[in-house]
């Protein structure tokens, strides 16, 4: 099963590959080092990391995992300061992340794809005492090498949808030898587990809870100044956050139906890729209304005011967030079901609005909706009602962003459980 899987892989590769690059030229982040991903380590490189042998691999992707492993990395040096530690990622703003907020024990590279060669070269260079993989990052050639390395092994914040359920069950006996290899799997929730310990030929599932969970606002989020945007007259604000094709459309439609009776009222879109900023500055030009483009901006407000701010740039959601009065969860609309993180909107207790089924997300939602911390609709015909109903109620978007907080506090603890398991395969 591993030939044919090493096989398809550089098919794969190779359909993938405009795809890559056209990702690699067009979206921010840090680039640099990117060969990386090929198993090319300059010779300085090789050098750099001969410091950190015999570190604890993190493997993350992209910016949402890479936060995660940055505050599990805190919590791991607060209790052992000497700890050294490699946090690896896919993407260049995930990359960029982690460089720009890690700490002196730890350093960064970017993950080989799951070429032999590749997955090896990294192995050589790094030599790690253990790997732990976040979340759902099943690469074969990686997890067999360090098994064959007999370096530790931990997948930690696992989650399963139904859609990767049935179909890792559908090739139980390849999906069930490769989760064998690890020395624990950490689950998000205890359906997680209960799919995880199906699949797995091995008693190494444990539920530690999401690490997600345990996130902190930054004590020193920028604060965004929204005149500069939106003049000095502004009224409530809506942020579309993470939106995908389509949703765009949908929230600017609404946006014009509310705009009737709410003069003042403002928009913000944060597109889950920001490379489809000119695509989404195109729809709102049709739509007649007038709009800033942030990553077209220089550094010099006030700018000419605006109905709609485009945010098509990197890093900057959790500063909008916190600006808005309502936060729409992209991926949740006009088709999309699978969903985003919906805990930092929980944090800075916004009014969060979604679709009804998040696949990706089906706890958290779960849970926020029981106590009342998220307000869903069924069909993009209710998105209109819902927001106006919001905006004119203060007190129901005061208490959905509440009991979002309270819910997210009263299920921290993932990563302490999570460091224990760690501490485990020492």
């Amino acid at each position: 099963m591993l030939f044919f899987y090493n096989l398809f892989l550089w098919i794969g590769f190779l359909f993938f590959l405009p795809g890559l690059i056209y990702k690699l030229k067009n979206r921010p982040g840090y680039k640099k080092t990117y060969a990386e991903r090929f198993g090319r380590f300059g010779s300085e490189r090789i050098e750099e990391l001969k410091n950190w042998q015999n570190a604890i691999w993190i493997h993350a992707v992209s910016v949402g995992e890479s936060m995660i492993a940055l505050s599990l990395v805190k919590e791991l040096h607060r209790r052992y300061p000497a700890q050294k530690v490699i946090i690896s990622t896919t993407t260049t703003t995930g990359q960029e992340l982690v460089r720009n907020k890690k700490d002196d024990m730890t350093n960064v590279i970017y993950a080989p794809i799951d070429f032999k060669y590749a997955v090896k070269k990294a192995f050589n260079v790094l030599r790690p005492e253990m790997l732990l993989i976040l979340e759902t990052e099943l690469w074969p050639n990686m997890i067999y090498e360090a098994k064959k390395r007999n370096i530790k092994l931990g997948l930690l914040n696992a989650r399963m949808s139904d859609n990767s359920c049935k179909g890792y069950y559908r090739l139980r006996k390849f999906f069930g030898n490769l989760l064998a290899q690890f020395d624990f799997i950490s689950t998000q929730s205890e359906l997680d587990g209960e799919r995880f310990s199906k699949l797995s030929y091995r008693d190494n599932v444990r539920i530690s809870g999401n690490l997600k969970f345990d996130q902190k606002v930054p004590e020193n989020l920028r604060e965004v100044n929204l005149s500069d945007f939106f003049g000095g007259n502004y009224g409530k604000i809506i942020l579309g956050a993470s939106t995908h094709d389509g949703e765009e459309e949908l929230i600017i439609s609404s946006y014009a139906e509310l705009k009737v009776t709410h003069k003042d009222l403002k928009l913000i879109l944060i597109p889950r890729h920001a490379e489809r900023g000119e695509k989404i500055a195109e729809l709102i030009e049709n739509k007649g209304f007038s709009y800033l483009r942030k990553s077209l901006l220089k550094d010099e407000p006030p700018y000419q005011t605006s109905d709609i701010l485009l945010a098509d740039t990197t890093g900057e959601m959790l500063q909008f967030i916190n600006v808005a009065d309502i936060v729409i969860m992209g991926k949740s609309l006009a088709g999309h079901d699978e969903g985003h993180n919906l805990i930092e909107p929980a944090l800075l207790q916004k009014a969060i609005v979604c679709g009804s089924v998040l696949k990706n997300f089906r706890y958290l939602l779960e849970i926020l909706r029981n106590s009342d911390g998220v307000a869903t609709i069924d069909s993009d015909e209710e998105l209109f009602g819902l927001l106006h109903k919001l905006i004119c109620d203060d007190s129901l978007r005061e208490s959905l962003g509440k009991n979002a907080f309270n819910t997210i506090m009263q299920n921290s603890g993932a990563t302490d459980k999570t460091i224990d398991l760690i501490n485990s395969l020492r």
